[in-house]
């Protein structure tokens, strides 16, 4: 017949909740240096008797284990709060930015001329000289844009009046080439005009007739 199952709850008889407790306190030992030997692991294992008797084994040092659980248990909380400590710091920066933007929305209005009815004296003054000094870094800006415009119109026109007189140049020695080889042209027509005179005799000798031919 097999052994029923234990109810887990607390033992009322104190002599049979002692032999429980040094029989579980045996087994339980006996697991924690199995589990170091064949598993290689690093096994603390901390157990006080009701009395407060203290019953321990450590698979290596019980003190350097012990520093070891309090490091990692320290980084885990740390890790636990972080998430925690970054959304209240998110919440505050976006709180912060939304209360700036705010801020910034409501001088853009006053510098559009709107909401002024709140403005003390101080802050209309505040507001008439940073639109004066808008205004000053606006003209300066336009004036220089100006002068740039200005500058390259006249490197442009610089440009081009190079350009004219290098075509100009080109169509005064293109004429004159022209001029040249129309001259020589009409050189050798004039030649070919010319009218030549040759005598011609007929008959015998003193009593030849002279006949003028012209060429």
């Amino acid at each position: 017949m097999g052994r029923g199952k234990t109810e887990m709850r607390r033992i009322e008889n104190a002599t049979s909740r002692q032999v429980t407790f040094s029989k579980r306190r045996n087994g339980l030992l006996k697991k924690a240096f199995e589990l170091s030997v064949l598993c290689d692991a690093e096994v603390a294992l901390i157990v006080f008797s009701p009395r407060g008797k203290l019953y321990e084994f450590a698979s290596s040092s019980m003190q350097e284990t012990i520093n070891r659980y309090m490091v990692h248990s320290k980084n885990t909380n740390i890790e636990k709060r972080m998430p925690e400590q970054n959304a209240q710091q998110l919440k505050l920066e976006v709180a912060a930015m939304a209360k700036k933007i705010e801020l910034l929305e409501g001088y853009k209005r006053k510098l559009l001329g709107e909401s002024l009815g709140s403005c003390s004296m101080f802050e209309l003054h505040e507001i008439e000289s940073q639109l004066e000094k808008s205004l000053r870094n606006i003209r300066g800006k336009k004036q220089h844009m100006l002068a740039e415009q200005i500058a390259e119109l006249k490197e442009r026109e610089k440009t081009l009046t190079e350009e004219n007189l290098v075509l100009r140049h080109k169509a005064e020695v293109s004429l004159q080439l022209n001029e040249n080889r129309e001259s020589v042209e009409n050189n050798e027509n004039d030649e070919e005009d010319i009218e030549v005179e040759t005598e011609l005799f007929i008959g015998r000798p003193g009593s030849r007739r002279q006949c003028n031919i012209n060429a």
